[in-house]
């Protein structure tokens, strides 16, 4: 092996620990008062909520709503991503109605260990798991579908015109 495979080798791998330090210091906590604004203030500054057009008033209502569980996952003591749950969502099963990850930890597995506390928390008490993606989240589909998820249902035209709402559910047990 040459230095330039060597040192290839070496970058990806380093990559690779990265990543793997990443999702397993991972720690996903109840949301404070605080972390509620965080994660308000986060989703209408990153996508999808942009394109979809959420506002700051949005925001915050689903963060503090009083039947919406929202959990904040911590790197190094800060938070990096927040998911909501909503309990009873659709046909009384757990429903994700929200989930972000800071852009810098994006394609992390952060998304993917948020979801799965999720599915834990909740498969004592639930056998499915339902959320929506909006069909130009095409990352987001495609790691629910790897995580799982099928697709269930669609809302054509829904928030935006020419887009869709996609529905997908889990069975948990």
């Amino acid at each position: 092996m040459n230095f330039r495979t060597f040192d290839f080798h070496l970058r990806k791998n380093a990559a690779l620990f990265a990543y793997i330090r990443q999702v397993r210091e991972c720690i996903i906590e109840h949301a404070t008062e605080d972390e509620k604004e965080w994660a308000a203030e986060l989703m209408v500054h990153s996508a999808p909520w942009t394109k979809l057009g959420t506002t700051m008033a949005q925001a915050r209502a689903s963060c503090h709503h009083p039947e919406h569980q929202v959990y904040v996952a911590h790197l190094d003591k800060k938070p990096v991503g927040f998911i909501i749950f909503h309990p009873h969502g659709l046909a009384g099963s757990p429903y994700v109605k929200s989930i972000c990850v800071v852009d810098a930890h994006r394609s992390a597995g952060i998304g993917a260990k948020m979801i799965e506390f999720g599915e834990n928390l909740f498969k004592s008490k639930s056998r499915h798991m339902f959320l929506c993606v909006s069909s130009f989240n095409k990352r987001a589909h495609m790691l629910y579908e790897e995580m799982g998820y099928q697709q269930v249902g669609e809302f054509r035209d829904y928030i935006i015109e020419g887009e869709s709402e996609l529905l997908m559910h889990k069975r948990l047990k």
